[in-house]
């Protein structure tokens, strides 16, 4: 199924039934009154999350839903027919905004969460209702109101506690491959992922998290480049990043810390506050340096990004080296990190001690 996490569409809600004028015309009852019924309501327009939707792609090829209206009114005190309401399902983490407004009207981040957006108009009155002791036959009544109308934005932003960036063939698949039983596609030239991946990394019998792979930036994705910075948007709702970093690229002319530089500048051009999420620092292919180099290729590095105030790992992915021990670092930090608090974490400083691992023994990775 092909990923869309953006929509167009137009809604409206059922208009409202129209009531009658009509008269009793029974046997014995010459002057038998008013008996003219109410018109149904209109149906309302509802979204609702739904879990086992992964896409929004039912929505981009139908553009416009709209509920049924509601039933004239009858004789006999015979009130029209409800119009049925339209609940349209999307996938959790959905966000609904007004294209004309521009504002959010509703985020469905919880399975089951119900949001009204679209209501049915009234139904009309009938005679009935007008009748009084100087107006004996009233033969006015009132047409169902329209029901509301909306045209809505709608955009998925995935639900993960920790995201991958990185620059393309950095490893960030091979990592999710390693810690979970996510799939992503594995090649060894840039771009493989084209599309957001989530994988379900499970510590224990009853503790795990969630991790967002998104495809690679490059410099100038802010721009448009590569295949842009449109997927930043489903590390929103992370509490943590983790930064993967090809510390033996296979171009002559790379440079790891500039590329991890160039990362954090994509991140704060696309939002500064996203770029101010805490970011751990993931030190990967660490196999295809010579042993003799690896101490100082690590140093050098660690000290060029000091500044960076992150906590480091290194692991090489493809083997599972070191991914076992940074996942259980992983879930000891969002443990201690509330999730009521992952929308503000964004807020907090990189450096903030609430949000940093304590440093690894001289047995595991290193942390500066």
């Amino acid at each position: 199924m092909k990923f869309i996490d953006e929509a167009r569409i137009s809604i409206a809600a059922g208009d409202g039934g129209n009531g009658i004028a009509s008269f009793r015309r029974e046997k014995y009852e010459p002057e038998g009154g008013p008996d003219g019924g109410d018109g149904g309501h209109g149906g309302n327009v509802h979204f609702v999350a739904d879990r086992n939707v992964s896409t929004l792609v039912e929505y981009r090829y139908v553009r416009r839903f709209r509920a049924k209206r509601g039933e004239n009114g009858g004789s006999s005190d015979c009130y029209g027919k409800r119009g049925p309401d339209l609940s349209l399902r999307v996938p959790i983490g959905t966000i609904i905004a007004d294209i004309n407004s521009n504002q959010i009207l509703a985020d469905l981040d919880c399975d089951g969460k119900k949001v009204l957006l679209a209501k049915g108009g009234r139904g009309g009155l009938g005679n009935v209702h007008f009748k009084s002791s100087v107006n004996r036959t009233p033969r006015q009544c009132t047409r169902g109101e329209p029901g509301e109308q909306r045209d809505l934005r709608l955009e998925l932003r995935l639900l993960a506690d920790v995201g991958l960036v990185g620059l393309p063939n950095a490893g960030k698949s091979t990592f999710l491959r390693a810690v979970s039983a996510a799939r992503p596609k594995v090649a060894d030239y840039p771009f493989t992922t084209l599309e957001p991946h989530l994988g379900v990394v499970r510590v224990d019998d009853d503790r795990s998290f969630v991790i967002a792979d998104v495809p690679g930036l490059i410099d100038g994705a802010a721009d448009g480049a590569g295949l842009g910075i449109r997927f930043l948007k489903h590390l929103t709702r992370t509490r943590l990043l983790l930064h993967i970093i090809d510390l033996a690229p296979t171009d002559p002319a790379a440079d790891p810390v500039r590329d991890a530089r160039t990362i954090v500048g994509e991140l704060e051009r696309y939002d500064p506050e996203l770029a101010r999420k805490p970011r751990w620092l993931v030190l990967n292919k660490l196999d295809l340096i010579p042993p003799d180099e690896r101490e100082t290729r690590i140093a050098s590095f660690l000290q060029a990004c000091q500044t960076d105030h992150a906590p480091s790992f290194r692991i090489t992915a493809i083997s599972g080296d070191g991914c076992r021990e940074l996942t259980q670092r992983l879930q000891a930090a969002l443990d201690r990190m509330p999730r009521f608090l992952a929308a503000n974490a964004a807020t907090a400083s990189s450096d903030d001690a609430r949000w940093q691992d304590p440093p690894l023994d001289e047995t595991g990775s290193c942390c500066t």
